[in-house]
């Protein structure tokens, strides 16, 4: 009996480590419940953050641009006037008839052409000054433009700022002539960076606005995490009902819906396990108080102690069949529960039938035996048949017929178990599946645990299938197993590979 005591420390063993952490004591890494937890106050910030370091790099970047633009436009426009300036000029020389003469050429310019607003028109012979037009007289720097050879243009830096010029030389007679058209470029720079030192002012405003806006925004979009946060904080292993409100169809009211299916899910199994753990409780208290209760009476009559020895046995036998049941429902949900091989339908059939028949003197029938392969455990399908017919032979009288069969239609195959036995009232076959649930014993039936039937149920749904009852009270039943032809494994992995 040691390996059942082995087998009842194994289920014993969850239990023991669930309880292992004292009522009401906190995980270490549980965030403080009266807080909002570092890591959604985190997201919060690096949103904006990031959110504000991007709008800052992005507005500067474009401010930058833009002033670059304008001042290469101005620059451009400025040179444009200039040059349009020296073109009046060389126009003058080509169509007048001023026989080379620089100065009547110099003077009559000036007369016609006008300087810019913020520029001067000067005019050199022989590199002395001649004559200049402007606001101001020209600063002493273009005067080293005064013994050019060549066209010049480009800027210059002055005691009075920076200018944009262009200086063309002109030969006339036995002279050399040069023209200087320049225009100061300061004002004109002035004027963008103050239209750009505007746009900084309103990008600052607008960042702080979109800054607001994002931080509750932001708020907003984590107010479902923090919900969730709080909802795992008040979640113990006593108090599974708290659920997250779930909102919108996005991404985190997805995770919402999900974590509320796990909550559902793991409701189920808290449930399952203390209504599993109060059956198992409730069924090894009876055997257990009669062999304890036969040997505190043991006396030393040597009929006593054998009748007394034949009954505790008796209870430990059942005791041992009770834990391998167990074990074997709570293994039912493990990947290596089943090992599927190619079974012959037919050679199967036969084979459940040459061992269901030594169950009991009944009248053995086989209804049909199909011909085909099918992908499944040979093993767990005896197993789950074989409790069919045992139940059916608890149920029937010697005369009374109990059939084995088998079918492929489509995608499953059928296995049934057919019996004319006393049948089953309707109200008990909506539990009849469910563990401990078997009925009470009837006189010549024993009596067992009521796992037979949680077990077959166990085994199909293993397989992919489940298992459907026909019957009625006084007309017999018929227990029928579906399985997927190929099996549960085998059309996962095809479903994965598709997918």
């Amino acid at each position: 009996m040691a390996p059942a005591r082995e087998d009842s420390a194994a289920l014993a063993e969850p239990k023991v480590r669930a309880a292992s952490r004292r009522p009401g004591e906190a995980s270490r890494t549980e965030p403080d419940p009266g807080g909002r937890g570092p890591l959604l106050g985190d997201v919060r910030t690096r949103v904006l953050l990031s959110f504000m370091v991007l709008l800052v790099v992005s507005t500067a970047v474009s401010l930058f641009v833009l002033r670059q633009v304008l001042i290469s436009r101005i620059d451009d426009d400025v040179r444009v006037n200039l040059a349009t300036q020296v073109d009046s000029l060389r126009s003058l020389v080509e169509g007048g008839t001023y026989n080379g003469n620089l100065q009547e050429i110099f003077d009559d310019y000036l007369e016609r052409e006008r300087a810019p607003d913020d520029g001067i028109l000067a005019t050199f012979i022989n590199g002395e000054p001649e004559k200049d037009e402007g606001p101001e007289s020209y600063p002493s720097e273009l005067g080293g433009l005064a013994a050019i050879t060549e066209p010049q243009s480009g800027q210059i830096s002055t005691s009075r700022g920076e200018f944009q010029f262009v200086a063309v030389d002109i030969i006339g007679g036995n002279d050399d002539g040069v023209l200087v058209a320049a225009e100061r470029l300061e004002d004109e720079r002035d004027q963008v960076n103050r239209a750009v030192g505007l746009a900084v002012g309103v990008s600052i405003v607008v960042t702080l606005l979109a800054s607001l806006f994002i931080w509750l925004a932001a708020g907003r979009a984590v107010q479902p995490l923090r919900a969730l946060a709080r909802a795992t904080r008040t979640i113990t292993d006593t108090d599974l009902s708290n659920r997250v409100e779930v909102r919108g169809g996005d991404e985190i009211g997805e995770l919402g819906r999900t974590f509320n299916s796990m909550l559902d899910r793991l409701a189920f199994a808290f449930a399952d396990q203390k209504e599993f753990l109060a059956d198992v409780g409730h069924e090894l208290r009876t055997p257990i108080t009669v062999i304890r209760g036969h040997l505190e009476t043991l006396g030393d009559d040597p009929a006593e102690r054998i009748e007394a020895t034949e009954v505790i046995q008796d209870e430990l036998e059942r005791m041992s069949r009770l834990v391998d049941d167990l074990l074997l429902l709570a293994r039912s949900d493990r990947p290596d529960f089943l090992r599927p091989q190619p079974l012959d339908l037919d050679l199967l059939t036969q084979e459940l039938f040459a061992k269901a028949r030594t169950l009991g003197v009944r009248r053995w029938l086989i209804d049909q035996a199909d011909v085909g392969l099918i992908t499944a455990d040979s093993h767990r399908l005896t197993s789950a048949v074989m409790n069919l017919a045992q139940n059916a032979v608890k149920h029937t009288g010697g005369e009374d017929a109990i059939a084995i069969g088998s079918s492929m239609d489509g995608d499953h195959v059928r296995l049934w178990v057919r019996d004319e036995g006393e049948g089953i009232e309707l109200f008990e076959q909506e539990r009849i599946f469910e563990r401990f649930a078997g009925g009470g014993p009837k006189p010549g039936h024993g009596h067992g645990a009521g796992l037979g039937l949680a077990i077959v149920k166990a085994i199909a749904e293993a397989h992919g299938g489940w298992v459907e009852l026909e019957s009625e009270p006084a007309a017999g039943s018929t227990f029928t197993i579906f399985i997927p032809v190929e099996g549960k494994d085998e059309q996962e992995e095809d479903q994965w590979l598709g997918s």
